[in-house]
């Protein structure tokens, strides 16, 4: 008789893994894409501030300003943004992100006074608001809890993949462009990286499904046994109203959590150029090539913590570990800032914790709420969270400005990372860990 009736679940086994390889590959390669341009237009004003603050005048202070106060046109328009989405579908919604953030960020190139450099900062969070929180919200759709540190990993490598071509790619742009046409090399620098997000947000509106019935490439077995594995996982968690959602302790406790990893990221995303620079490298594209060391690293060490976290099921050590390792690094590279080596080592150390940290904690909200829940769940944690983007380069340039050293602010972010690693050990194991 044949092996395959006399054990249906061999069948549905290799369904099952056949559907979520074709899910992968159709969702992942691209998605990663949007997010490597998003974030490199996010953060292309860290290499900017190399030459950008001499040219406008600007002080450490006018230049953490404006690039924190991106995020707090986030955070207001983040919930919204993920609730409008899970509303009307991800197709139209991300499109229309990714082309106005790419509109936006290409304008920057005119900022010539603090108020315009804030206005235009300001209008770029607003434009990209609900773009990550709404992947993290549309893998839901796709991928049970048991699957999704190691998805969450795969699609938050365009970080890192961002800082490993991003870097090289803004050193040569700094370098080669200046004064080509009359403009300056940084303002180079935000046309031309602004050109991937608009291809990539036209082509979404043809390429990226809105749900599982809505693909296309897949059978309708696949479909249906995918649609019953996410009805499966949505068994015991949170659905309710977006204002019950907001009042959760365990939403805010998540957001405080979230805070204190992004003050690490963005401390990493908008200052690794100038710590560089600080340890004695002097050359823009000498510098954007030693940034793909820390970013190369901490690609390894996503796609490694996340898949023990899931393979061991275990994610609170496994977070409060990345976020320690992410303390020491800047903690060791702020005191022996002057020494190349030395620093490069321990920035590679604190960049690859920082971003190590994401794809686990990001398992967590999506294993506790559900539905609309977890859309505005979700667009809460990451907009609180993200006001990190506003706190943490304000209060290094600030500190900068005062003290005539980026040491005390790093030294504000590394505690931040500890504390959030003292933090996650509070989470409720029996969920976090599901």
């Amino acid at each position: 008789m044949n092996a395959t009736i006399l054990n249906p679940s061999i069948d549905r086994d290799k369904l099952e893994s056949l559907a979520y390889s074709k899910v992968t590959w159709r969702l992942l390669p691209f998605l990663f894409l949007c997010y490597v341009a998003a974030y490199l237009d996010r953060v292309n004003v860290g290499f900017a501030k190399l030459q950008m603050l001499s040219d406008l005048k600007f002080s450490d202070t006018v230049y953490g300003l404006g690039a924190g106060i991106f995020f707090i046109g986030y955070f207001f328009f983040e919930v919204p943004s993920n609730v409008l989405m899970h509303r009307f579908g991800a197709r139209v919604w991300i499109s229309r992100i990714m082309i106005t953030w790419a509109v936006i960020s290409s304008a920057t190139l005119y900022a010539s006074t603090p108020t315009s450099f804030y206005i235009l900062r300001f209008l770029l969070g607003i434009a990209e608001a609900g773009f990550f929180p709404g992947i993290v919200l549309y893998l839901t759709y796709w991928y049970p809890a048991e699957r999704r540190s190691r998805v969450n990993a795969l699609f938050m490598m365009g970080i890192p993949v961002a800082g490993v071509i991003g870097g090289p790619l803004s050193g040569w742009i700094m370098q080669a462009f200046n004064g080509v046409h009359g403009l300056a090399n940084w303002q180079w620098l935000f046309l031309l990286e602004a050109i991937p997000s608009i291809v990539l947000g036209v082509f979404t509106l043809i390429y990226l499904p809105n749900g599982i019935r809505a693909a296309k490439w897949l059978t309708e077995p696949e479909k249906k046994l995918l649609e019953e594995k996410i009805a499966q996982d949505g068994v015991g968690k949170l659905h309710a109203t977006v204002g019950s959602v907001l009042g959760n302790g365990r939403v805010w406790f998540m957001a405080a959590i979230y805070f204190c990893c992004m003050m690490g990221l963005y401390g990493v995303g908008f200052y690794l150029p100038t710590l560089i620079k600080a340890a004695g490298v002097k050359d823009a594209l000498d510098i954007g090539m030693l940034t793909a060391i820390p970013y190369g690293c901490a690609i390894v060490a996503m796609l490694l913590i996340a898949r023990s976290a899931d393979r061991l099921r275990e994610r609170r050590w496994h977070f409060a570990a990345a976020g320690l390792m992410a303390s020491v690094g800047l903690l060791v590279a702020t005191i022996f800032g002057s020494n190349v080596g030395l620093a490069m080592v321990a920035l590679s150390l604190g960049t690859a914790g920082v971003l190590a940290t994401m794809p686990v904690f990001w398992a967590w909200p999506s294993a506790m709420l559900g539905g609309g829940a977890a859309a505005a769940g979700i667009g809460l944690i990451n907009s609180v969270g993200n006001l990190a983007g506003f706190v943490s380069p304000t209060i290094v340039g600030w500190m900068k400005d005062a003290t005539n050293s980026t040491n005390a602010g790093i030294y504000v972010i590394a505690a931040a990372l500890f504390a959030g690693a003292c933090l996650a050990l509070f989470q409720p194991r029996e969920r976090v860990n599901s």
